[in-house]
């Protein structure tokens, strides 16, 4: 292909795709500034609706604001862990620590004034968030080039987020990002290896033409998706 990569550069891509995971434990340390500073030009990079560049970045660095980030997290993960019902000690077990551990505590916030984008967005208003989530996954992709770990927490309820947070009406926290060193990465998905859930095979999620026929991109028969 004309405009293709080198194919190093190609295979570091993907390895970064592959290699990604949802980290949480961490090892302390710290991100150097100009590191950081690379990540979030990387996360200002992605493509957004209407070039509507709907994420902020807030970064935690008193302990005390951690703390009672923590604290927020850890009432919605016992909540959520009564939803859960029979699953709800093997989901207690899932600690949440990297609040407290990471190098680094980002908070990702949907800026104020979005109902004013409504390019791309007036019969998918929801496409703030996809476009946020996209900035995030850039983040998360050079952090692991840049050999950092990453997880994202959503165990929490936003509004007392928002208010810890300070943010304007209209903003709406979406992330807590924990980011640093770690002392290795998981060689699978951690709720994989957990055993809480597996990846489908690729082959069952794409289809041709209209929902549910198989997509002749793969062998029905034999279709193994890796981990």
């Amino acid at each position: 292909m004309a405009h293709a990569f080198e194919a190093g550069e190609a295979r570091a891509v993907y390895r970064a795709i592959h290699e990604r995971r949802d980290m949480r434990h961490f090892a302390g340390g710290r991100v150097e500034p100009e590191v950081l500073r690379r990540l979030l030009d990387a996360a200002h990079h992605a493509p957004s609706v209407g070039f509507m560049q709907p994420w902020r970045f807030i970064r935690i660095r008193g302990e005390a604001l951690r703390q009672q980030l923590h604290r927020v997290v850890e009432q919605e993960r016992v909540l959520t862990a009564r939803a859960l019902g029979e699953r709800e000690d093997e989901f207690m077990r899932l600690k949440v620590q990297g609040l407290l551990d990471a190098a680094e505590l980002l908070a990702v916030t949907l800026a104020d004034g979005r109902e004013k984008h409504v390019f791309g967005r007036r019969t998918l208003p929801q496409m703030d968030l996809a476009s946020a989530s996209c900035a995030i996954q850039n983040l998360w992709l050079a952090a692991r080039a840049e050999g950092l770990g990453m997880g994202w927490v959503s165990l929490f309820d936003p509004a007392e987020v928002a208010a810890l947070l300070g943010l304007p009406e209209g903003a709406e926290p979406i992330a807590l990002l924990c980011l640093g060193p770690v002392h290795a990465f998981y060689e699978e998905p951690m709720l994989q290896r957990e055993r809480w859930a597996r990846r489908e095979p690729l082959a069952s999620l794409v289809f041709d033409e209209s929902w549910g026929r198989p997509s002749d991109l793969f062998d029905q028969s034999t279709a193994v998706e890796r981990t």
